[in-house]
């Protein structure tokens, strides 16, 4: 299963820059959650739609949405963006919505073929949440180290 760390960073340099470090986005350094299966292209999109409302077309479309910042080129990892409305959308849910969420959520292709379950796409909301909120207080933006 691939590895995805969430994090925030100040901005896309910055965020950039935890491909120098092996290993991910350093804890000490950053702000980081470990959520293994949680692809930040498809996964986040379907996340954004089920959040906001809106197709999952329109949410891949949104800017930041599951972009590259780091070289194609790259042989094991990548930083990708996070959308600011997913971003948005996480830090400003009510727990009680993240929870009513995660049920279509875990329905989804990719997070049944990962094996993640309602109660554990719960779990991976509530600290995707906690992560975005301190981001938006913070001035940050949301990022992913995926790496193969």
């Amino acid at each position: 299963m691939v590895m995805c760390d969430y994090f925030s960073a100040a901005d896309d340099d910055t965020a950039v820059r935890v491909l120098e470090q092996p290993g991910g986005p350093d804890p000490s350094v950053y702000d980081v959650v470990a959520l293994r299966g949680i692809d930040p292209v498809v996964v986040t999109a379907q996340l954004e739609a089920i959040l906001t409302g809106c197709a999952y077309d329109e949410a891949t479309r949104r800017p930041r949405s599951g972009q590259l910042l780091s070289s194609p080129e790259a042989e094991s990892a990548f930083i990708v963006s996070v959308s600011d409305t997913l971003q948005e959308a996480l830090a400003s849910a009510a727990h009680a919505s993240l929870v009513e969420a995660a049920g279509p959520w875990s329905e989804t292709e990719e997070l049944q073929a990962s094996g993640i379950a309602a109660d554990a796409a719960a779990e991976a909301l509530v600290v995707l949440s906690g992560l975005a909120g301190r981001a938006r207080a913070d001035g940050r933006r949301m990022y992913c180290w995926w790496a193969l």
